[in-house]
């Protein structure tokens, strides 16, 4: 399976501590080496990296690790294929327009018999479950909301709705933002941790990097850092129940929903 990483922030940060980390499980202390991609919001643009090659040993993830990019929403992936062959077209995470505004969706897991209508709105370009599901769901936002974005409430709403039913399907953890939130799930496993003041150091599991985040920050910064598996070991990382929809804004959870899937369904 693949591993996401996410960061939602009160102000622009950059990623190059938690990346570090993240990094060096894609082929190097992980198997995950069927490629790995990251996507940066800045504004109302994006920056995205893509490459279908093992992070550990790649120059552009390395370049990304020491180049201090600094958003307010980043999602990464690194990819350990189930669905689609190696290649570029079904690296995560993917981007897709909706309401002026660009979207990121990176998904870790097996979505099994998944075969949703597409109207033609959103049409995937690579062979995976997870670009499918991120075409559906936003296929399903606007034909629910027309050519407005609905409030932020209504907008949880219906992605915890989507979300459902999507997860009858088999194993849907993912990482979904529009630049403005950080919405997550945890279908399987997710955990999360919310870095504020008073600042301490933290030292990375997979490598033996040490920061000292009072070093970098001001009394007013909040991030929260969303994993697969927690990137730290003297940090207490929160675990997010299985089956749970998060909603993150301004470095912390906004509001959480359960996602237990009922009896399986296909998506009309």
């Amino acid at each position: 399976m693949c591993q996401l990483l996410g960061m939602n922030c009160n102000v622009p940060t950059d990623i190059c501590f938690s990346f570090t980390g993240f990094q060096a499980r894609g082929g190097a202390t992980d198997v995950h080496s069927d490629g790995w991609g990251i996507a940066f919001f800045e504004g109302r643009g994006t920056r995205v990296f893509l490459e279908p090659k093992p992070s550990c040993t790649s120059p552009l993830a390395e370049l990304v690790r020491q180049y201090p990019i600094h958003s307010k929403n980043v999602i990464a992936h690194i990819r350990k294929a189930t669905q689609g062959v190696v290649g570029l077209e079904n690296t995560h995470p993917f981007m897709r327009e909706l309401w002026g505004r660009y979207w990121i969706f990176a998904h870790n897991g097996n979505l099994l018999d998944f075969t949703p209508e597409l109207d033609g709105c959103f049409i995937p370009v690579g062979l995976t479950d997870s670009e499918r599901a991120f075409c559906w769901l936003l296929q399903k936002l606007r034909r629910r909301f027309g050519g407005t974005p609905p409030a932020s409430a209504d907008l949880f709403a219906a992605i915890h709705e989507l979300t459902l039913e999507i997860a009858r399907h088999g194993e849907f953890n993912f990482l979904l933002s529009n630049g403005d939130w950080l919405f997550a799930h945890a279908s399987t496993k997710l955990a999360y941790i919310i870095r504020q003041a008073p600042f301490t150091q933290a030292h990375l599991k997979d490598q033996d990097v040490t920061v000292d985040f009072s070093d970098m920050t001001t009394a007013a910064d909040r991030v929260a850092v969303i994993a697969t598996l927690p990137l730290t070991d003297n940090e207490a990382w929160t675990v997010m129940p299985a089956g749970t929809l998060w909603w993150f804004a301004e470095g912390a959870p906004v509001q959480m929903l359960e996602t237990r899937p009922g009896p399986e369904k296909k998506p009309a």
